[in-house]
Parts: C-alpha cells; structure tokens; sequence
C-alpha cells in the first residue's frame, strides 16, 4: 500500500499535467539555486518550475493520461507546467538554456500529444499569440480594405466619367449631339 504523502504528492502532479496547457521536462544538474531560482522568475507566472521524482512524476502522468514520457524521466529532472502561452514559456526555456548549458530540454507535451526536445525549440521560434493575432486581423483587414476599393472603383468612375461630360458642355457644348428636328430640317433644305 502507497504511503499517504506519496500519494498524495502523485494525486497534486496528475492535477498539475491535466490543469497544464503543456509540461515541459529539463534536467537541471550543475545548475544552482540561483540559476533556478532566476529560471523560475523569467518563466514568470506563465510557468510553475518544480522540481520532481521520476517515479512519482511518472505515474502521475500516467494517472493523467501521458504516457509518451516515460523514457524521458531519468536523471535529476524538472518540470515547467505551463498556464498561460506556450511559446513565451518554450522561449524562456530556450533563452536560459541558451545562457546555461547546464539546462537541457528533455522534450514535453503540448495538449496532450508529445513534443521532443526540437518540436520545443520550434516552438520557441514561433511569434507569440498577441503577435500572430494581430497579424492576422492586420490581414484581414487589409483584406476588408482591398474589396471596399473594389466595390466603390465602378461608382467613382462613374462619377468622375459624369463630371467630364458636365465640364465639357458647360465649355460651348462641343461634341453634343444636335437636336433630332435640326437634322431632319437639314435634310429635307437639301
């Protein structure tokens, strides 16, 4: 029988993997406290950084329904359980990672499917959500402005074509058609 603090530390990491938008798994040997300590804070309040046992950590995934991470839970390993965006996370992991070689990616999950540890560097490379969101309404609206030019093109040529045949009669009336009994007079004088 399991004893009750293990279990329960399993029951709060299977709660951690299903309230989790993604869970990213590092291994943190040779870093220190307060490398750990600064990873936590550029992580910020998008990710909880914990560090966990492999065994415990690995059936709580399991409990959770992930079970594509069991090879990846050897050696001293830490989880970043991610809330917010997963890209500003798998950023953050990169960059510090990037300053401290001693952090290495293991690989994760990202809604349920299994990430390695390139799918997180690739991850990492994508613009975040505010970014690609207003890119997308950009478009959309450069869209929006391309067909309302369309429609109103046939209007303003009409206007303009109107405005020239005004100007030009108002100059003399040259090009305006003869009035019809002017040319029937014209052709019976002759």
């Amino acid at each position: 029988m399991a004893r009750p603090d293990k279990a329960a530390a399993v029951a709060e990491i299977a709660d951690k993997f299903r309230s989790s938008n993604a869970a990213v798994l590092t291994e943190y040997r040779g870093l220190t406290v307060k490398q750990v300590k600064t990873l936590r804070r550029s992580l910020g309040e998008n990710a909880q950084y914990a560090v966990v046992k492999n065994t415990l950590t690995k059936i709580a995934a399991n409990e959770a329904g992930i079970t594509e991470l069991d090879d990846q839970f050897t050696g001293p390993t830490a989880v970043a359980f991610v809330t917010g965006d997963p890209v500003e996370s798998a950023k953050a992991l990169r960059d510090f990672a990037k300053e401290n070689p001693a952090l290495i990616i293991k690989g994760g999950v990202l809604d349920g499917k299994a990430l390695s540890a390139d799918d997180i560097k690739k991850l990492a490379d994508l613009e975040s959500r505010e970014v690609l969101l207003a890119k997308l309404a950009g478009g959309l609206k450069a869209s929006m402005a391309k067909a309302a030019a369309t429609f109103q093109a046939p209007l303003v040529e009409f206007a303009r074509t109107a405005e020239a045949l005004r100007a030009k009669v108002e100059q003399g009336g040259a090009g305006t058609p003869a009035p019809a009994e002017a040319e029937d007079t014209t052709e019976a004088a002759e």
